[in-house]
């Protein structure tokens, strides 16, 4: 079995949902469940945040133009459900149903018609970015995935490929790195250190980190925050393989 992680970047008024998240930089939008067959798309999402960012993800989810997984930049005639199956002051669960049309495609589409059925999906959208984890065979062409994939996407989203590995890789990954980052989550790592952004005080705010490395301010955010949790969670791991072992027998 291979993973794949990827994410795409939308570019604003181009997906209801990033613009909702986007917003509301603390709030979050991943997936429970996700099943495609070659004629519809369901799914169960959790969403968290303040109240004011639920009312506008749910509204986001209720009344987009097209639904947030279909790629199609105008109406595409799809038959949508959208249902609130549980909703607190921080958490809001939704399941959605949707038939496709001939104008529609979307990630899971795309991947059953170049990797084949049975890939594991699991999303996480922040902000404009929408990060995408397969699990698939390992059989079909990757490359051939991404050109449609680009294709579909057009001018609305930039694709950032994140990993890509065998399942029974180790933690270093398959980028080389020691640590699982990708390099360019390294990059911001280091340039972030360098410049003083982990000081305190801060000797430069995120934006100003953000110009230097020319990139857009949303995607130096999302870069530190996946590299600051990996490298948390390996911490931990590690934290707990060394108790065990000490730990009397």
């Amino acid at each position: 079995m291979r993973e794949l992680v990827f994410a795409l970047e939308y570019e604003p008024g181009c997906n209801r949902v990033a613009d909702a998240l986007a917003d509301h930089p603390d709030s979050r939008v991943r997936s429970l469940s996700l099943h495609a067959t070659a004629d519809r798309l369901w799914r169960v999402d959790h969403a968290t945040g303040t109240p004011d960012a639920l009312d506008d993800i749910e509204d986001a989810f209720f009344t987009g133009d097209y639904y947030a997984d279909c790629l199609a930049t105008e109406h595409c005639g799809a038959t949508q459900t959208t249902r609130i199956l549980d909703r607190a002051d921080d958490t809001l669960i939704l399941y959605t149903d949707w038939e496709r049309t001939p104008a529609c495609t979307s990630v899971p589409h795309i991947v059953r018609d170049h990797l084949g059925d049975g890939v594991l999906f699991e999303t996480r959208h922040e902000g404009r970015h929408y990060t995408w984890r397969l699990i698939h065979s390992g059989e079909g062409d990757v490359a051939a995935f991404f050109d449609a994939l680009e294709t579909a996407v057009g001018e609305c989203a930039q694709m950032e490929m994140l990993r890509t590995a065998d399942t029974t890789t180790s933690a270093g990954g398959s980028d080389g790195t020691q640590t699982g980052l990708t390099p360019e989550q390294e990059a911001a790592l280091q340039a972030a250190v360098e410049h003083g952004y982990y000081e305190s005080p801060r000797e430069v705010d995120v934006g100003e980190l953000a110009e230097h490395l020319d990139v857009p301010r949303s995607t130096l955010t999302y870069r530190l925050r996946r590299a600051e949790e990996h490298l948390a969670k390996q911490h931990v791991a590690g934290e707990r393989v060394a108790e065990e072992r000490l730990a009397p027998r």
